[in-house]
């Protein structure tokens, strides 16, 4: 039994490695060892190699909980997550990625049917996250707002005027224009939205097509079908336009699971898509990108809006930045194989 196998094991109890094993391992103080494995300056390189490599021939892991307790930090960020959306699952995949980079983890809560934003927010403070990073939030403004004076609250995919706390998100109505801009570059001239329900992003997306409609001078064909954000809205809009026998040459649809459901109906009815009907969706979410579906689409930028705002969650936390911030990324139009010039 080597030295390693002593430490672990002891005299067959197999004793659980302690900070000090390690210390006496390397030959330095537990002090800089706990600095080395919390990843704070002032170790040699060398030193830090050493420990390093002492603590994994140890089995040496650290103590969250007590480290917590020691530093009265849990270094937890609280997400709020809806678990029936594709893009919010992707956008905590990078979230996930940005905060172990700076040496925090996730505290995930759910959105579900039967489960609110206020029951997810008070599980996310009830577990001790230090800040919150909230999901496109339908919460009303200073309901946020008073949220954040309990612990700095980031919004993500939503825009909040004037609420005095951190947002991220794309411009949606600067996406929805790109939409309606490459459909009537293409030749399309009968272009049909498919809304979002209520709520500020959808206010936006449906800003952005009247605004684009307009302005490429098809305000007489502006025609807005009522939806929301699921498969099941997109399938009933589709219907309808099947139904009243009035296709377009294009529909665009508030985000890709509602796309998904419009081509869903039209592949039941025999509609061809893009040869008589083209579909966009946006978020560019896993789903959309699959073989079976290949839909053109809005990238908002998943990976970005994940780095943007954890950094916002640590300005707050570790580097005293109180000034609210926004931050407004540009949407991407994705081409894929859902979009053609109209037959």
């Amino acid at each position: 039994m080597d030295e390693g196998d002593s430490a672990r094991r002891g005299n067959g109890t197999h004793k659980r490695p302690r900070l000090e094993d390690v210390a006496a391992r390397v030959g330095v103080s537990t002090a800089s060892v706990s600095l080395v494995l919390r990843g704070v300056p002032g170790p040699s390189e060398r030193t830090r190699e050493r420990v390093l490599r002492a603590a994994a021939d140890l089995g040496y892991q650290v103590d969250r909980t007590a480290s917590m307790l020691a530093s009265r930090r849990t270094r937890l960020l609280g997400v709020m997550v809806d678990i029936h959306s594709p893009f919010h699952a992707e956008l905590v995949e990078h979230l996930h990625t940005a905060a172990e980079d700076v040496g925090y983890d996730l505290v995930l809560s759910t959105l579900t049917r039967t489960r609110d934003e206020h029951t997810a927010v008070e599980t996310l403070l009830a577990f001790r996250s230090e800040a919150l990073i909230l999901l496109g939030p339908t919460a009303p403004a200073d309901t946020l707002a008073a949220l954040d004076r309990k612990s700095p609250v980031i919004a993500v995919g939503r825009r909040i005027a004037d609420a005095g706390l951190d947002v991220v998100r794309t411009a949606d109505d600067e996406g929805v224009g790109q939409i309606v801009d490459h459909l009537v570059d293409l030749g399309h001239r009968e272009i049909v939205y498919v809304d979002g329900g209520r709520g500020v992003i959808a206010t936006d997306r449906r800003r952005g097509y009247r605004t684009a409609m307009r302005r490429r001078g098809l305000e007489a064909g502006i025609r807005v079908l009522h939806g929301d954000n699921t498969e099941e809205g997109g399938e009933h809009a589709a219907r309808r336009l099947i139904e009243g026998g009035d296709l377009p040459t294009a529909v665009v649809a508030f985000n890709d699971q509602c796309a998904i459901g419009v081509l869903a109906a039209l592949a039941r009815a025999g509609v061809a898509v893009p040869g008589q009907v083209s579909v966009v969706g946006y978020d560019d979410d896993t789903l959309s990108r699959l073989s079976c579906f290949n839909l053109t689409t809005v990238s908002q930028g998943a990976r970005e809006q994940a780095r943007h705002a954890v950094t916002a969650a640590v300005e707050r936390l570790d580097q005293g930045r109180t000034e609210a911030r926004e931050v407004v990324l540009t949407p991407r139009l994705v081409r894929r194989g859902t979009t053609a010039a109209p037959a």
